[in-house]
This record gives C-alpha cells, sequence and structure tokens, in this order.
C-alpha cells in the first residue's frame, strides 16, 4: 500500500491571533478550533476545503517581517471572489485582479501577519 498526501494545513505566523481570525472571519473562514487561552495564541480556521492554522509569534520572530510565504489558492471564480470581499472591504491590503503571463488569473491578499494570500484560475493554454 502506497501512502498518499489528503491535505495541507499550513501554520501562518500571527503577532496577534484574536485580529487574524476576525479577518479569516471576514473572508467567510469559520473558526475551527482555539487554543483555550485568552487571548488565543493558536486556532484554526477553515472555509469550504481549505484549512489553515494561525499562531502567534513572539517580536523575535518578526525581524524580517515582510519575509513570509506566499499561500496559492485555486478559486472557481476569481473576478465575483475579489468583488464579493471588496464590497465587504476586507481588500485593504490586495492587488487588483489581473492575467498574468503564466496563464492564471489572480490577485494577493496581505492578512494582518502579513502573510500573502494569492488566489487563482487557470486561464487555459498559453498562447
Amino acid at each position: 500500500m502506497t501512502a498518499h498526501l489528503e491535505a495541507v494545513h499550513p501554520v501562518l505566523m500571527c503577532r496577534d491571533v484574536a485580529t487574524s481570525l476576525r479577518f479569516y472571519e471576514r473572508l467567510g473562514f469559520a473558526t475551527t478550533f482555539t487554543d483555550g487561552q485568552a487571548p488565543p495564541k493558536y486556532a484554526g480556521v477553515r472555509r469550504d476545503a481549505v484549512e489553515l492554522h494561525l499562531q502567534w509569534q513572539d517580536a523575535g520572530q518578526w525581524a524580517h517581517e515582510h519575509d513570509r510565504p506566499s499561500y496559492r489558492f485555486p478559486v472557481t471564480d476569481v473576478d465575483a471572489l475579489h468583488a464579493l470581499w471588496r464590497q465587504a472591504g476586507v481588500l485593504t491590503d490586495a492587488t487588483p485582479v489581473r492575467d498574468t503571463p503564466w496563464g492564471t488569473r489572480e490577485f494577493h491578499v496581505r492578512d494582518p501577519g502579513g502573510n500573502v494570500l494569492q488566489f487563482y484560475r487557470e486561464r487555459g493554454p498559453m498562447a
């Protein structure tokens, strides 16, 4: 029997988990758990098949605050998602939707912890 990967649950760095939870709730994620501390230091959120974990990091972890990984999310309708979040006022640190030279249509959002979330769909074969 061969083992296979079932999912990935990235752990995103946070300065303030409660603030990040509120941000992700505005993106339509539901809080699935917290560590029970007040304020929380570790929590999980879920939307559709996507689960993210949010973990508090102390000040020593923020020496290079813009040195964060990017997380890519394939979505069914990039424009509709962007419009929904723009209308909700969530896109305070985001790029416009654009077509890329590598064949995707996408936009990027930065969360309160500086993590970059990239929402995209394939446009089809590149010309």
